[in-house]
Order: C-alpha cells, then structure tokens, then sequence
C-alpha cells in the first residue's frame, strides 16, 4: 500500500517537469502555456529504501519488490476555480480522490517562463489556491447542511454526527483557516475522512528552485518554508529540471550528478520522506530466498492490519507475527542468526508493528 498524492498548482509552475522526473516518462506534456495537463496523469513510482537493498543482499533474495506511491499530475489551477474558472471543476474533483496535496511552488526566476499572474511570488500562489480551495469547500458544505436536513429531524445519528462536524469545518473556513486546522476526535475520524473536504487533506509545499539553488534554496523557498512552519504543513526544496535529468541517468551517473551540485540525495527521496512524515506512514519488510518486499502501513497499525496489508486472509485467520527488527536482522546476519541470538520475537495480536520490522505472519487458512 503506498498513498495518491496530488500534484498541484499554478499553470507554468513546474509540476508536469516534476511528474515526468518523478515516473520516468513523458507521458505529462510539459509546455510553457495553461492547461498543457489536460487530463490527470497518473504515474506509480518505487519508494527508495537503502533498508530494502540490505536486506536483500543478506537474505540473497532473488527479486527486490519495493513498496509504490501513486503521483497524480493535477491540471493547472486559476483564480476563480472554485467557480468553474479555467479547468477548474475537473481540477477540484481529481484532489478530492487525493490523500494529500503536493503544492509545487515557483521559486526561481526565468524571463522564458511565463508566470499566469506576471510575477514570482510563491506565498501569494499558495494563498491563491488555499483560498479556491476553501471557497469550493465552503460551497460544499453549505449544500451538504441543506441536504441532510430532513434526516436530522429523523433523528439519524449519523447525520447529526455529520452536521456537528461540517459546521466545525465551516466556522473555521470562515474564519480564514483550512479544514485542516480542526481539532477532530478520534472517534470522529472515519466521519470526517469521509467528508473528502479539499482544505483538510494534508499539504506538502514543493519549492521548485534553480539547478544552481538546489542545495541551499533561496530567498523565496524560505519564505514558503517560514509560511509552512506556521501553518503545520511540510515543505521541501526541490529543481524539477535536476530530477528531469536524474531521471535520464543510471545510478552510478545520477550519484556523481548529485555529488557535483552538492547534494547528497536526489529530491524524490526527500518528497516521499517527506510524504510518508506528513501521512504518518511507515515500513515494515517481509525477506526470504524468493524476494525481499517492502509494505506501507500507517503509524499505530497493529500486527492482524498489517498482515491484511498483504492479503485479507492474513488478518482474518491471523495467529502470530514473527518479528525481527531491522538492526538486528542486519546485526546477525539474517533470520537464523537473528533467531540463534533471541532476537526473533513471537508478537500477538495486540502488537503495534514498528518502522523497519521484518515480519513473518502465521495464519489458520
């Protein structure tokens, strides 16, 4: 299981250069004019873990499956979205299906690249977006409010949980704060998630800088980052047209690439890590002879979960997880060492699987 996130923003920003980089394909026309992303493009990358490789190399898998995240490339937003400006009805409905948002930001300065609005300024671009989306959300409930009336006079818990948590969501995007900002109960969650509102699904600012600022970003990734820190969202800094040429290279031309500009890793490393913090997601590993596979599952998921994870008769017939965590597979040597040693560990269904465990799951069929 990986997560769909959603790339978005301004026409001309950089988001198509992004997604071809990041899916090694060209299948996203990048051009510089509006709405060259016509229709939604969607591309599934292999999410990089060195953990992954080592584990392999010392179990001799012969195949390495690493687990996948989904990008979506999101057609060019304008002011005046929420009001079907642009493509902007299309634009709303893909995000919706999104877990989360990566908000490409321009933060370099070229006079070939037209800006939609004459400028660089990627504070304001994020608040123009920010504000098209809280604009389609508070439309979006105001008509959900009308809808559900009848059945919150018959009484329909469901619905009057609904009403509670859309007029939150409401009084708080009339008060200039996203969805997001909403402190939700836990047993209010599943309600909420199922709201699909726009402004509560995480965000990820994606500074795109000059191939000579990728290192160290500049004045306006800073600003974005400050704006970031506010909010409790993520940035990262990232030059589409470095992970462009990246994505031409074989590993051992992209790590001397990387060397030359400074960096010590390439940008989608650092987007997916930054993905992963913002979702609270993490990795659990499965290893034999056969393969060595990688697992998304979120932060808090216990054992039965994360066995359903690989398939649903896992869970159902779920008797005990053999567990070996990361350092101590690599420390012994593998799962015999790590077993000689008392490091394998009989774990139940209570057990709440940690980032790098190596799991081996028995069932009843």
């Amino acid at each position: 299981m990986g997560f769909k996130t959603g790339i978005v923003g301004l026409p001309n920003v950089g988001k198509s250069t992004l997604f071809n980089a990041l899916t090694k394909t060209a299948a996203a026309q990048a051009a510089n004019f509006p709405f060259c992303t016509i229709e939604p493009n969607v591309g599934e990358v292999a999410v990089p873990d060195a953990r992954l490789d080592r584990l392999a190399e010392i179990a001799a898998s012969k195949q390495i499956i690493p687990t996948r995240m989904t990008f979506v490339d999101i057609a060019g937003l304008v002011k005046g979205a929420s009001k079907g400006e642009g493509l902007g009805n299309q634009f709303l409905a893909n995000i919706r299906e999104c877990d989360a948002i990566a908000h490409v930001l321009r933060c370099f300065e070229d006079g070939d690249v037209t800006h939609v609005e004459g400028r660089v300024d990627p504070v304001e671009d994020a608040q123009t977006i920010e504000t098209e989306l809280m604009l389609a959300d508070m439309e979006s409930i105001e008509k959900r409010l009308q809808n559900i009336v009848r059945k919150i006079r018959g009484g329909d818990k469901d619905a009057v949980q609904q009403e509670r948590l859309l007029k939150a969501a409401l009084a708080a995007l009339e008060d200039g704060k996203p969805a997001r900002t909403v402190e939700v109960a836990e047993d209010d969650r599943k309600a909420w998630d199922m709201l699909q509102l726009l402004t509560s699904k995480p965000i990820l600012y994606v500074c795109n800088v000059a191939e000579d600022e990728a290192a160290a970003g500049n004045a306006h990734s800073q600003r974005v980052e400050e704006m970031a820190a506010a909010q409790g969202a993520a940035s990262v800094v990232i030059s589409a047209r470095i992970e462009e040429e990246i994505s031409q290279l074989d590993a051992e031309e992209a790590a001397m690439f990387l060397d030359e500009l400074g960096l010590t890793e390439a940008g989608l490393d650092r987007l997916i890590r930054a993905g992963y913090e913002l979702l609270d997601l993490q990795t659990y590993f499965t290893v034999g002879p056969k393969e060595a596979r990688a697992w998304t599952i979120a932060k808090g998921t216990r054992a039965p979960q994360a066995a359903g994870v690989i398939h649903g008769d896992f869970e159902r017939g779920f008797i005990r997880a053999e567990t070996i965590a990361y350092d101590d597979f690599v420390a012994c040597g593998g799962e015999q060492g790590a077993k000689d040693a008392g490091k394998m560990r009989a774990e139940g269904k209570g057990y709440v699987v940690k980032d790098g465990d190596v799991l081996h799951f028995l069932f009843s069929g």
